[in-house]
């Protein structure tokens, strides 16, 4: 007789605090070693030179992930004007000398202001968009032809926060599909001396912010004290902007094999879309979204999210806990 599926010890989300050097699937690989499963992926990845909020899906958390595709992102970042990379960041090969342009915040700012907005922008040559199934950077270290598309994105704000020398630094909030350095080499551009990313942080994914990420060395002393479960937020706390509706029994049991329900709307409570310190006022960009529902059972579990087919009745989209 088949054994029965074990579930994953742990289920939602981690938000780390990336170390500079380490790539996103360092960082999971090393979560995956803590928690002593493999069931852990990440919400969208950072570039090696970058640090900050890097968001792991643990478990059947993972099944999620679809919701968050949309969530603005907020960074901070350092923009050297002077030269660019081939790279567009610090960790590349300069193409020309140092010219250490003198920066006023007034031309800087009017810059930065053109980027603001609904632009087409061109990924970086090594980067992980895809090209015939292979990531554009593979073809670009071994010297071969990477044509990419311009792609549409948004940029909410790119404001100027400083300058020293030839160094400006900036504070970004823009959609999801957003390349920073793609910012920093077309400001250059646009300026005239080039430019690249020297530095770069990401302070917040949607809701989950830099306030709340653990480093790896953190979270190494917590799992081997028995704690890393203190440090995952757990399914019922995710996707809190979202309306709820505690079902009986015997509609539980309709969500639990995927079937269609119906709710009276009393019973349905609205989301509550409270942003952390730090986080973007409204978490997604602004692309329409169905209304989605989570789903609760008597017991106070998240079951499932559903969304509407016809008025009060649902649909189940995701089902976190399917009837044995």
């Amino acid at each position: 007789m088949p054994q029965k599926p074990q579930p994953p010890p742990f289920d939602g989300i981690l938000v780390v605090d990336k170390p500079r050097g380490k790539t996103s699937h360092d960082v999971v690989e090393s979560v995956r070693r803590l928690a002593g499963f493999r069931g852990i992926g990440h919400l969208g990845t950072l570039d090696p030179l970058a640090t900050g909020v890097l968001v792991l899906a643990l478990g059947r958390a993972t099944r999620l992930a679809r919701f968050y595709g949309g969530r603005r992102k907020r960074y901070t970042c350092a923009v050297r004007f002077g030269f660019a990379t081939d790279t567009y960041d610090a960790d590349g090969e300069a193409l020309g000398l140092d010219s250490a342009p003198a920066l006023t915040a007034e031309e800087i700012t009017g810059l930065a202001a053109r980027f603001v907005g609904k632009i087409q922008q061109m990924p970086p040559h090594f980067s992980a968009k895809k090209i015939h199934g292979r990531p554009a950077h593979e073809l670009a270290r071994k010297h071969k032809p990477v044509k990419l598309e311009p792609v549409d994105v948004e940029v909410y704000e790119f404001r100027l926060t400083g300058i020293e020398g030839s160094v400006a630094r900036f504070a970004v909030e823009c959609g999801s599909g957003t390349y920073i350095r793609s910012l920093a080499q077309d400001l250059g551009k646009l300026h005239g001396a080039g430019a690249h990313l020297a530095e770069i942080v990401r302070t917040a994914v949607g809701e989950f912010t830099l306030d709340q990420a653990v480093s790896l060395a953190e979270l190494t002393e917590e799992a081997r004290a028995g704690r890393f479960l203190e440090r995952v937020i757990c399914l019922e706390n995710l996707l809190p902007e979202l309306p709820r509706a505690t079902v009986l029994p015997i509609i539980e049991k309709r969500v639990r094999h995927g079937a269609k329900f119906n709710l009276p709307l009393t019973q349905i409570q609205p989301g509550q879309a409270t942003a952390a310190q730090g986080a973007p006022a409204q978490l997604d960009s602004g692309d329409w979204k169905p209304s989605r529902l989570r789903v609760f059972n008597q017991q106070g579990r998240l079951i499932a999210i559903a969304e509407p087919v016809v008025p009060r009745t649902y649909q189940p989209v995701v089902v976190l806990e399917v009837a044995p």
